[in-house]
């Protein structure tokens, strides 16, 4: 492990923030998510636009030179919390982080253009790949190439397929850039209405060849650990959300003529998730900043962060949920948003159990 991490965030890190979430506050309001996602584009164009190009957090993984930001993976963080504590309906995960990992992985001439599109907000792709893959878990059986990049072959659980323009498809002959319109799509009903999946079916779609194999395969490797790196941002995000909204509730809730954040028992349950949180924003920023330096132990850090986080968002939304009382268990309050996600991201990049799995080879910990 690396002598020490830098856990503070720095004033740009801060503005940052306040601008994405300035931005969530007026345009991703809790009633306007539910809404949404009860409809079959869950997605937000509007918002995707301004947060993507007007703010430039698409890409703030993107070199200068590409027409990106030049940042790194502390300040995507910073937005993915935001995103996390808004639930918001963008593909941002998977087109800011894992399909724009993928591209810089490749390091071809191929890749400069459609990187400078994401960068600048103007397309969204999306990494055909399901969104339980995990780093460190063998990657699932290519797609074939049929002969001249004519693409053959289905992929399960793709995470944000319906809003994407271009997909990322892993095929036996490399890592090609697909349009969407070259492919079927079938939506799937999952947990999470505000990251849709879907099955992806190409039949014969035509694609551009972005890398060789052994490259493609280690740009998705090195893509997936960044992404749960981040992810643990999101989980943070959601977790900070939840404690908030909890704690305002049992401060204006009465019985039996006080509030009943006052009865001993929801004190120490709060206290003991706000022990929680405090110890996963720790984790979570360690992530951040090991992916950001590129130290050798960036991937115990990350597997680390993700076994925490994944767990804290998870109790933080249940607690959220049973600490409302009745209101909690309804449509109209967003807490059953909050708990579908973190259900959602404790099997997105893999699970609790892999990443533990993951410690103990990492950590040359023995098996019990």
């Amino acid at each position: 492990m690396s002598d020490a991490f830098d856990l503070l965030y720095s004033e740009t890190e801060e503005e940052l923030r306040s601008a994405v979430r300035a931005l969530l506050a007026d345009r991703c309001a809790p009633a306007d998510v539910i809404v949404r996602a009860e409809t079959d584009r869950p997605h937000d164009p509007e918002l995707w636009h301004t947060l993507a190009a007007e703010i430039g957090t698409a890409g703030l993984l993107v070199p200068e030179k590409l027409g990106g930001q030049g940042a790194g993976h502390r300040e995507a963080a910073v937005v993915l919390e935001e995103l996390g504590r808004a639930v918001a309906p963008v593909p941002y995960l998977t087109s800011a982080v894992l399909a724009t990992e993928i591209l810089l992985g490749c390091d071809t001439h191929e890749v400069a253009g459609l990187l400078r599109e994401l960068a600048a907000g103007r397309q969204v792709c999306a990494p055909a790949l399901p969104l339980t893959q995990a780093p460190g878990a063998p990657l699932p059986a290519p797609v074939r190439d049929t002969g001249g990049g004519v693409l053959t072959g289905t992929v399960t659980s793709v995470a944000d397929a319906a809003a994407a323009d271009v997909l990322l498809v892993l095929a036996d002959s490399g890592l090609y850039a697909v349009p969407a319109a070259e492919v079927s799509l079938v939506p799937l009903v999952p947990l999470d209405l505000t990251r849709p999946l879907a099955t992806v079916t190409l039949d014969g779609a035509a694609g551009t060849r972005l890398a060789d194999p052994a490259t493609a395969r280690a740009a998705v490797a090195g893509a997936l650990l960044s992404g749960a790196g981040l992810l643990a941002s999101e989980q943070l995000g959601l977790a900070q959300w939840c404690l908030a909204e909890t704690v305002r509730h049992v401060r204006g809730r009465h019985q039996f003529n006080r509030p009943i954040g006052s009865f001993q028992a929801l004190k120490h349950r709060l206290a003991q998730l706000w022990l929680d949180v405090a110890s996963a924003r720790a984790a979570a920023r360690a992530a951040a900043d090991a992916l950001a330096s590129g130290t050798p132990d960036a991937p115990l850090t990350v597997a680390v962060a993700q076994a925490y986080c994944s767990g804290v968002a998870v109790r933080a939304a249940e607690e959220c949920v049973q600490l409302h009382g009745g209101i909690g268990m309804t449509w109209e309050h967003p807490a059953h948003l909050y708990l579908k996600r973190a259900k959602a991201d404790a099997l997105a990049l893999g699970t609790p159990g892999h990443h533990h799995a993951l410690v103990a080879d990492f950590a040359e910990l023995p098996s019990p």
